[in-house]
Order: C-alpha cells, then structure tokens, then sequence
C-alpha cells in the first residue's frame, strides 16, 4: 500500500471513530504528508502512482471525502496549489 493510501486511511479511521474535535488537526496532518509526499515525488514516481490502481483502503478514504463535504473541503483547500503546481511542472496537466 503506497504512503497516500495508508494516510487517508488514517483520516478516515479516525474521523468514523469520532475524533470530530480533533478532524481539522488530523486533516492538516494528513494533507502536510500527502503535500510532502508530492514535493519529494519525482515526475517519473508520479507518473508512475498515475497509472496504478486504488488500493481498497484509499477506495474507502476517498469515499469517507465524499461523503463528509466539510472534511474534502478543508483537505482539497489545503493540498490543491501545492499538487497542482507539482503535476503542472510534471506536465500532467496542460
């Protein structure tokens, strides 16, 4: 299971047992990982994560996102620049 799957697993494992008072920190948590984790990616390693199949953990994370609006929100506020930017350099999107 790749790094992006297990912390949204994280997020979802732990926002679903209630930490509803600590979900903005965990949030920010998990998406300073994932931002981490595009940053030190190099293109060829993006690419590579582009082509792959979800795991069934980061199925059930991406869903709990869905599902939770307040929750996407403040994850895709906090990682879109700093992915987008990434991929934008990698020339994955025009």
């Amino acid at each position: 299971m790749n790094k992006r799957a297990r912390i949204l697993v994280v997020v979802c494992a732990l926002c679903a047992a209630g930490v509803a008072g600590g979900q903005g920190m965990i949030l920010d948590m998990v998406a300073n990982k994932v931002i981490g984790k595009y940053q030190s990616a190099s293109c060829e390693q993006l690419w590579q994560q582009k082509g792959e199949p979800k795991s069934q953990e980061e199925q059930r994370a991406v869903q709990f996102l869905r599902d939770d609006p307040q929750a996407r929100t403040a994850f895709i506020n906090k990682v879109a620049g700093p992915i987008v930017n990434k991929m934008f350099e990698c020339g994955m999107i025009p």
